[in-house]
């Protein structure tokens, strides 16, 4: 069959909701654009921000797309064909990148520079679960904490995908880790990451364990917890200390698939807001992002994916370690994100390419 007549599959979303809005459909081939990569598309990572998305409560997917939707934000496969100006990627290339929205599919056209090469180092399903949790990591430390070697960073949800990533980059940047776990399954994990000092919130009070860890405070924290740990996070920062915020993940359900929508309007008014006169006494610093929104920037995407594989080359970092699911079982894979129990990245295969 000729890639002009190829189906593509694709996970299609038409109104917000739990498990079953996620629908497997057939569509023609994307257009390829003059500066854009046709990639046929073996591996697509997961993230919880997938979940949002599928709850209806993503504001860069309303914004951009709204419904019906496929959400997606990184993959890896193969190169099908390439657009008039494209000069750095052939047919046939193994690549990986990110894509704002979309991803979850059987081939995707992307811009030229939201593509990379896959490292020879990296399995084509490691490859996919890299870009969106290393860039985020890596926008959070090196974008806005700027952390200095010797200096104690805490990560909160240390084991999951962008937690892992934090805690391997905090170590290549030569900062102290402490990192946060919330069942003991995971505490392996992250001793395997390198993390310096582990808390694990199912055995030990959080604060408690955080205060002997750093009793005079930490110069980076970050978190995606939301309103459950925001303050705290902020008050335990050292003198001169940046808190980077970049997700609200204890605002969402562990199971079920639907948001608590009384919950989510408690949450949103506990949530802290913080004093800039404040900020100013306590010489203390609030940074937050969506890289989501940040994808059309070329710059920030290109320097910060070449420091990463750079970091891979000289075996400083690697990718996260990965748990599978056939494509078919996107719900599945949803389910199992949302229970919070996994460690590190979850990667639908779609047995193409």
């Amino acid at each position: 069959m000729s890639a002009q007549s190829t189906p593509v599959q694709k996970v299609v979303i038409h109104k917000a909701g739990s498990y079953n809005r996620l629908q497997m459909e057939s569509h023609a081939l994307p257009a390829v654009g003059e500066d854009d990569v046709l990639v046929t598309v073996q591996a697509i990572g997961i993230n919880y921000a997938d979940v949002v998305v599928r709850m209806g409560l993503y504001s860069s997917a309303k914004e951009y797309v709204g419904w019906p939707i496929t959400p997606g934000f990184e993959f890896s496969g193969t190169v099908e064909a390439i657009g008039a100006k494209v000069d750095n990627h052939a047919v046939g290339d193994r690549v990986f990148g990110v894509t704002r929205f979309g991803g979850y599919a059987t081939h995707i056209a992307v811009p030229k520079h939201q593509l990379f090469p896959v490292p020879d180092s990296m399995t084509m399903e490691e490859a996919a679960g890299f870009p969106a949790v290393f860039l985020t990591a890596y926008f959070a430390l090196f974008e806005l904490a700027h952390p200095r070697a010797g200096e104690t960073l805490l990560v909160h949800s240390a084991a999951g995908g962008v937690g892992s990533s934090l805690v391997q980059l905090g170590k290549a940047a030569g900062c102290r880790v402490v990192g946060v776990v919330g069942a003991s399954h995971k505490v392996p994990h992250l001793q395997a990451l390198g993390a310096d000092v582990i808390i694990d919130k199912s055995q030990q009070d959080l604060w408690t364990a955080a205060e002997e860890a750093a009793p005079d405070g930490y110069q980076v924290v970050a978190d995606a917890n939301g309103v459950a740990t925001l303050k705290d996070s902020y008050n335990h920062l050292a003198p001169t200390g940046r808190l980077v915020v970049y997700g609200f993940h204890t605002m969402m359900p562990k199971k079920g698939g639907r948001p608590n929508w009384l919950k989510l309007a408690w949450d949103y008014i506990r949530t802290p807001r913080f004093n800039p006169l404040d900020m100013t006494n306590d010489n203390k610093s609030v940074l937050a992002f969506n890289l989501s929104y940040l994808f059309e920037q070329s710059t920030v995407l290109e320097r910060g994916m070449t420091d990463l594989l750079g970091m891979v080359n000289d075996g400083r970092i690697h990718a996260p370690g990965v748990t599978t699911y056939p494509f078919a079982e996107v719900a599945q894979a949803h389910k199992d994100l949302e229970s919070g129990q996994t460690t590190g990245k979850l990667i639908l295969t779609t047995g193409v390419g």
